[in-house]
């Protein structure tokens, strides 16, 4: 339909909630530090403490585990680098601001889902018994498969490492307790669930002191210095307590009936990660011959917007290593998008992405006949 769009990249971002929207409206109004002891500082430090008490409810914490920072790059930086431990060991389909924190990290492999490897987790800890800290996402951005991130803990503990776990995309889609995980610490971003962009947390667990990155000022309990952004913050809490779990029932709904409708018209686009448990909003989704950028571009003249693979190389598209971790054939690899679906998506928007994909599969078997001719 034209003038119509269908929004079908929320794993990038998420769109703002109302109730983060006059969150951040209403902590824009107000001119108090946080830290102040007057009045206005007063009324400044109950937002932000509201906020903290949201976020940490949200994944079972309680609201003085939760050190908030810029996004969920700063979180993950300064659970790898602030825990203070000799070995770092990442899973080799994480973030790239995981891989990227510590770039000479031992890496974990994964199967053929995408899904680590607790053996290879096991006999890389028995190894070397210096102090460690593993680091395993929840839910991977690319693919949307859920990682066994509490057998991976168990094992981390039981070597005596510390456990990181990137929940960034697995939050407020699927049931997340961060304590019966096994996490001693727990990245979060804001604007996945619908806050602001620019403001995430690391929640901290018992066990996981951390040295601070940022160093001058007592804030954030001396664990992150710098005057908090109180109103990314207070939209961070407001989307937090917003979050409904039940929606993504749904959600999980549309987007198996989307991928019986691909199956069904065509057997010959494989859908990454299937194999494994997944993130009810998230598809990674091959068409062979037709390269992602290709269709990421042809989506877009059509009004839907996905992606490929992650979104975080200012627009740039590059060669995944998540898919490459799995073992993904090249050719599969080239042509897979991600299709990953919200709160707000609907049959409407479901259809008209089957109606850009349809055509645009349509186009290249018409052109491999000509080919072939």
């Amino acid at each position: 339909m034209k003038g119509c769009e269908t929004y079908l990249d929320w794993n990038a971002t998420a769109p703002l909630k109302v109730e983060a929207r006059a969150a951040v409206s209403e902590a824009l109004c107000l001119c108090g530090n946080p830290s102040s002891v007057h009045r206005r500082g007063r009324a400044s430090r109950r937002l932000l403490e509201d906020a903290r008490a949201s976020v940490a409810k949200l994944v079972g914490a309680a609201p003085q585990s939760v050190i908030f920072t810029s996004g969920g790059t700063e979180a993950n930086h300064l659970a790898l680098l602030g825990a203070g431990r000799e070995r770092i060991l990442v899973s080799a389909v994480e973030h790239s601001s995981v891989l990227g924190a510590v770039p000479g990290a031992e890496r974990i492999p994964v199967d053929r889902d995408g899904r680590v490897r607790l053996e290879a987790l096991d006999a890389l800890l028995s190894q070397d018994a210096r102090a460690a800290l593993v680091s395993v996402m929840l839910a991977n951005n690319e693919t949307g498969v859920l990682e066994p991130a509490e057998e991976a803990a168990a094992i981390a503990h039981r070597h005596g490492a510390l456990f990181h776990c990137d929940a960034v995309q697995a939050a407020g889609k699927i049931l997340l307790d961060s304590a019966a995980i096994g996490a001693d610490f727990l990245s979060l971003s804001a604007h996945k669930i619908g806050g602001p962009m620019g403001v995430g947390a690391l929640v901290v667990g018992e066990e996981g002191a951390i040295a601070p990155l940022l160093r001058g000022g007592g804030q954030e309990r001396r664990r992150r210095a710098g005057t908090e952004n109180l109103p990314g913050i207070t939209g961070f809490g407001a989307a937090a307590a917003a979050s409904d779990l039940g929606a993504y029932e749904r959600i999980r709904a549309l987007r198996e009936g989307l991928e019986r409708e691909l199956a069904a018209r065509a057997p010959d686009c494989p859908v990454v990660g299937a194999g494994a448990p997944r993130l009810p909003n998230t598809l990674a989704l091959a068409m062979p011959g037709v390269p992602a950028e290709t269709q990421v571009i042809a989506f877009d003249l059509e009004g839907v917007m996905v992606s490929a693979g992650a979104a975080c190389s200012s627009g740039k598209i590059e060669k995944s290593h998540v898919l490459e971790a799995m073992g993904v054939p090249a050719e599969i690899a080239r042509s897979t998008i991600r299709v990953s679906l919200g709160w707000s998506t609907g049959e409407d928007d479901i259809g008209r992405f089957l109606d850009a994909w349809t055509a645009l599969h349509r186009r290249k078997r018409a052109r491999q006949g000509r080919l072939a001719a």
